[in-house]
């Protein structure tokens, strides 16, 4: 896919656990994990609103287009 997903790097740069983020958002570790892995299909904008509020960040901080 060419959507790469730059969650772990946010979240060490926040020094944030995936565990408290998935708390802090309302959603499981294992949904978390999925969306981490870019093995998702598809993220809610619900929950790419509540990573941005809780990460205080921007969209393009966490999703990234790359040519295959």
């Amino acid at each position: 896919m060419s959507i790469v997903v730059n969650l772990n790097t946010v979240l060490t740069d926040r020094n944030l656990k995936s565990k408290e983020l998935a708390e802090i958002i309302g959603i499981t570790e294992a949904n978390l994990s999925i969306l981490k892995s870019g093995k998702a299909k598809a993220i809610r904008f619900s929950t790419l609103d509540a990573i941005c509020k809780a990460l205080d960040c921007q969209p393009a901080d966490i999703l990234a287009y790359e040519k295959e």
